[in-house]
C-alpha cells in the first residue's frame, strides 16, 4: 500500500494530552522503575534532533519524500518528549536541556565526528544508503510502538496509558513510512539488501545505545521487553525485519536485548 506523503503532512499534529486529568499522577504516582523508563524515553525523544542532523548529510535529504516525512517526524518526535516531561515534572523530575546537551558533549570527538563519517560513507554507496536508512528508521520505530504499548499495558495507569497510546499511535504512521519506502527500496537493488543486513546484523542496536548509560537502557529493555510476554513482543518484532526483501532470518532484537532480558530473568526469580 502506497504511504501518502502530503497527507501525512497535513495531519501531523502536536500529540495530545491537554485533555487529560495530569493530577491523577499526582494522587497515583508512578513507581521508580517505570519513571526510569520514561525519562530515557524522554531523552531519546530529546535527541531526535540529531537523528536529523546526521540525515541531513546523507543522500536521504535529497529526496523530496524522505525530507517532508523527516520533517514532520522531527516535530512529531520533540512533542512526545514534551509529554512526557509534563509527566515527569509532575513527579519532582525535572528534564533540563542543559543536561540533555552534557549527555552528548561527554561522547567528545566521536559525537562530533559523526555527521562527518556519515556523510562520506553513505555518499560513497549513494542512492542504496537510504534503503538502509529506512530499514534502519523502521526497525527503530517498530521498536518504540512496542515499547510504548508494552509499558502502558504493565503499568496499567489509566492516565498514562492513554498517553502512551496515543504516542505509539502516532509512531505506528512513522512505521507505515519507513516500512514502505525500506520495502520499495530493497525490492529493486540487490546491492541495497546486501548492505542493509550487514549494517542492521552488526551495527544495530536499541535507540538510546551510545548516548544513554547502558545501565538505563538494559533496565529498559529488561523491564519492557523481560518475561514470556516481553519474549513473544521480540520475537514479532524480529519477524516483521524478517519480511522485508533480503532480511529473512535476522535476529537483531533478540541478539540486541538479550542480555538484558537474560539480566531481568534474574533479578526478578524468586528467591
Amino acid at each position: 500500500m502506497a504511504f501518502d506523503i502530503d497527507k501525512f503532512a497535513e495531519t501531523s499534529q502536536r500529540v495530545k494530552w491537554a485533555d487529560l486529568d495530569m493530577g491523577e499522577f499526582v494522587t497515583r504516582p508512578l513507581p521508580e522503575d517505570t519513571l526510569r523508563c520514561l525519562r530515557y524515553m524522554c531523552d531519546v525523544e530529546y535527541h531526535t534532533v540529531c537523528y536529523m542532523r546526521d540525515m541531513l548529510v546523507t543522500p536521504s535529504h535529497q529526496d523530496r519524500d524522505v525530507s517532508t516525512f523527516m520533517t514532520m517526524w522531527n516535530r512529531e518526535e520533540y512533542w512526545h518528549g514534551e509529554a512526557l516531561a509534563e509527566v515527569l515534572g509532575l513527579h519532582g523530575i525535572v528534564v533540563d536541556y542543559d543536561e540533555l546537551k552534557a549527555k552528548r558533549m561527554k561522547l567528545g570527538w566521536s559525537e562530533a565526528l559523526k555527521p562527518l563519517k556519515q556523510s562520506l560513507l553513505s555518499n560513497m554507496v549513494g542512492a542504496d544508503f537510504i534503503a538502509t536508512h529506512m530499514a534502519w528508521g523502521a526497525a527503530n520505530e517498530w521498536s518504540a510502538v512496542a515499547a510504548y504499548r508494552r509499558l502502558a499495558n504493565l503499568e496499567k495507569h489509566p492516565v498514562l496509558a492513554v498517553l502512551l497510546n496515543r504516542i505509539a499511535a502516532q509512531e505506528s504512521r512513522h512505521v507505515a513510512f519507513y516500512a514502505t519506502q525500506a520495502r520499495r527500496r530493497l525490492e529493486s537493488s540487490r546491492k541495497a539488501q546486501r548492505l542493509t543486513r550487514f549494517a542492521l546484523r552488526k551495527f544495530w542496536a536499541p535507540v538510546g545505545s551510545g548516548v544513554m548509560d547502558p545501565g538505563e537502557v538494559d533496565h529498559v529493555m529488561g523491564k519492557l521487553f523481560g518475561g514470556p510476554d516481553g519474549s513473544h513482543e521480540i520475537d514479532r518484532l524480529d519477524h516483521n525485519i524478517a519480511r522485508l526483501p533480503g532480511m529473512a532470518g535476522l535476529r537483531i532484537f533478540h541478539d540486541a536485548t538479550a542480555r538484558a532480558r537474560a539480566g531481568h530473568r534474574t533479578r526478578t526469580a524468586p528467591a
